[in-house]
């Protein structure tokens, strides 16, 4: 039989660190993308 969870016992550090990255690479994505939008806006691209 399943042990009885406790609410609030579960180790979740793995899964915030993979969220962490995630949000660091769409923000990166996404500096990456408006720079390139400028720069062609700029230069008639």
């Amino acid at each position: 039989m399943a042990k009885a969870h406790k609410h609030g016992t579960m180790d979740t550090s793995a899964q915030e660190a993979a969220f962490d990255g995630f949000i660091r690479w769409s923000i990166r994505v996404g500096c990456f993308s408006i720079g390139c939008l400028i720069f062609m806006a700029l230069f008639n691209s």
